[in-house]
């Protein structure tokens, strides 16, 4: 499925430690692709191996999630602003001067923000997975029930039947893909069980940032070509809103994805192709 190789690296940035896989990397052109709220980079392995082809794939860790460095300071810096700092610390700090810009949920908010602000110009093209510039309250609320109380288990074997469930929604799957998920999303405890790999205190960003993800005013504001991906059934960017999206601000490219939820997995070779032709 994957004939790309994968480099892994780690980049001191704004005095944190940020841990990045990388794909293509003697390509000229460049694709950051961004993971959602409590996932890795990781979860990118397939979209960011094919897109490696024509594409050097810029995959990192935020804060708190997969290898990267812990906050010591969540209600500071677990938030878009600073994801935001970061990434702008990154794309320098690799000598990237502009790219396109691929996110899934948080990774997508992210994407927004900077395009609209610091990285205003540097990033050329943009793909929302299943996010828009406005949170409903109930995905909020779901979000914070799972994410902020991760579960633990004896074994990874139960652990990776746990993520088939609450990532039912990413739509299909192959075993060896939800293996893969779940062994490069996987940490263990003092006690010997095994949870997800994120640090539970990264959900404070919806208390110390109760409005990071209204968005309406930077999304109005963008300039550049925009592709709204949305999951058929997705509770987190609701139809008005991708409506919204398809009329207002960049006028984005909405296209709904049958069999999935929140978040399509970009596994497939028709998601591949959506994205590649668009960035194309």
């Amino acid at each position: 499925m994957m004939n790309a190789i994968c480099n892994s690296s780690y980049h001191r940035v704004a005095g944190r430690e940020l841990h990045v896989t990388e794909w293509g990397h003697e390509r000229s052109e460049v694709v950051v692709a961004w993971h959602g709220l409590a996932r890795t980079g990781r979860d990118m392995d397939d979209i960011a191996g094919h897109l490696a082809g024509r594409y050097r794939v810029i995959c990192p860790d935020t804060i708190g999630r997969g290898l990267s460095q812990w906050s010591p300071d969540p209600d500071r810096e677990y938030c878009l602003a600073f994801y935001v700092q970061l990434a702008e610390g990154l794309l320098d700090a690799l000598g990237i001067d502009r790219c396109h810009w691929l996110g899934t949920s948080m990774g997508g908010a992210i994407g927004l923000r900077a395009a609209a602000g610091s990285l205003r110009g540097r990033i050329r093209k943009l793909v929302l997975n299943d996010i828009g510039p406005e949170l409903p309250s109930a995905a909020q609320q779901r979000i914070l029930k799972y994410a902020g109380s991760p579960s633990a288990f004896a074994t990874v074997s139960e652990l990776e039947a746990y993520f088939r469930t609450i990532y039912k929604p990413y739509g299909w799957l192959s075993d060896s893909q939800w293996r893969r998920l779940t062994e490069t999303s996987t940490r263990r405890l003092p006690d010997g069980r095994v949870t997800p790999h994120y640090d539970p205190a990264m959900v404070r960003q919806f208390v110390a940032h109760p409005d990071d993800y209204q968005q309406w005013e930077a999304w109005d504001s963008l300039d550049i070509p925009v592709l709204a991906l949305r999951g058929e059934t997705s509770d987190l960017l609701l139809p008005e809103v991708a409506e919204a999206m398809r009329n207002r601000g960049p006028r984005a490219v909405v296209v709904t994805l049958p069999g999935c939820g929140h978040a399509p997995a970009l596994n497939t070779p028709e998601h591949f192709a959506l994205v590649e032709r668009f960035f194309a």
